[in-house]
């Protein structure tokens, strides 16, 4: 078993989205093949401490399969040595919004110089941030809903004005920290009495907030993976069971039903898939990504509404299941997510090593 690859499974971290990060790391931990993975667990706790061997070998091993279940657990050191020393092949970063999702830990292990899955770090702020995915979208000729962008500077200075630019859309509309996921600190406001309260808690979770016009319409998603080149899944459907798909709806209850593969006729599925690659490439992604869209009941359009560079891996999650329909595994998924990380780890120092050699001949 010595010629197992190592695999750095990095999760939790500092952002809301902490639990979901655990779980989906215990979902890939029991997807990889351990005659050629050795696992090698790298826990971060919510204030950003790493925990040392022990500490993330029993946070991976012993949390449960809901994020209300998992263990909690304070870290004690300032970063995991076992990067530093470059004791692994390759990281796979299952950590779910800001401080990893967000080009932060790709950056540390571009640093490193550690392979690591998903996007690069440029891709990752992107798509971490809805307002500037929002806008490469809108130069790209991509869809998406109408949006007004608020920072809290902006509301602190003027609420009178941003509440009207944020009326100007008409109600309802869906008010979300720029910068966080899962759902976390969204509200769906369908009078005015209560947008002051839902801009008040993104903001709380964000210094910029988006808000988004609310359009009748289902919740599509697709799921790319990177290649040469990327694939588009068979699309998906969430059904939700509260007022809009929010973090319970995702993590805690049954409520919900996720359609796999959504009820769409065969002209829509080329279309949402299209569209998915295209955005794709609009925000430079590799590896893998997850497209979410809303099919506009009212005329058919598909709005592309966001890009998830590190989409959920837990059991239910749609990522990974819509893959799976469209013929591949959940192992055969991480294969493949692993062998893209190394491969364009080679590529890359290649390209570094071209770019260093003139400053190298002309020193001699």
């Amino acid at each position: 078993m010595a010629d197992r690859l190592r695999v750095g499974l990095v999760f939790g971290g500092r952002s809301g989205e902490h639990e979901v990060s655990v779980v989906s790391a215990r979902s890939v931990a029991g997807a990889l093949d351990a005659a050629r993975f050795e696992i090698v667990p790298m826990a971060i706790d919510r204030a950003g401490r790493w925990a040392d061997a022990a500490l993330a070998a029993s946070v991976l091993s012993s949390s449960g399969d809901r994020p209300d279940r998992v263990m909690r657990f304070e870290g004690s050191l300032g970063l995991d040595s076992r990067l530093v020393e470059r004791s692994v092949d390759v990281v796979v970063p299952i950590l779910h919004g800001p401080f990893g999702e967000d080009g932060t830990v790709q950056g540390l292990c571009e640093m490193l110089d550690l392979p690591y899955t998903g996007c690069g770090v440029e891709a990752s702020a992107v798509t971490m941030d809805k307002v500037l995915s929002k806008r490469i979208f809108l130069q790209a000729g991509l869809p998406t809903p109408r949006f007004e962008v608020l920072t809290a500077a902006q509301w602190e200075a003027e609420r009178i004005r941003c509440e009207a630019r944020c009326l100007a859309l008409r109600l309802p509309v869906f008010v979300k920290p720029s910068r966080l996921g899962s759902s976390v600190g969204i509200s769906k406001v369908k009078d005015v009495a209560t947008l002051a309260a839902a801009i008040e808690l993104a903001l709380g979770y964000d210094d910029v907030a988006i808000v988004e016009e609310g359009i009748p319409a289902r919740e599509i998603e697709v799921a790319v993976l990177g290649g040469d080149p990327p694939v588009a899944s068979v699309p998906g459907e969430v059904v939700p069971g509260h007022e809009f798909y929010d973090y319970a709806d995702k993590y805690l209850d049954d409520a919900c039903r996720l359609l796999a593969p959504a009820p769409l006729e065969p002209a829509q599925v080329v279309e949402v898939q299209r569209l998915a690659l295209a955005g794709f490439a609009a925000l430079g992604c590799e590896g893998m990504a997850r497209a979410d869209f809303l099919l506009d009941t009212r005329d058919g359009r598909f709005l592309l509404n966001e890009l998830n560079s590190i989409p959920g891996f837990t059991s239910i999650s749609m990522y990974p299941r819509l893959l799976g329909l469209s013929g591949v595994s959940y192992p055969e998924l991480l294969d493949r997510l692993i062998a893209l990380a190394l491969a364009r780890h080679v590529r890359r120092r290649r390209f570094a090593e071209a770019a260093l050699k003139p400053l190298f001949e002309r020193a001699r």
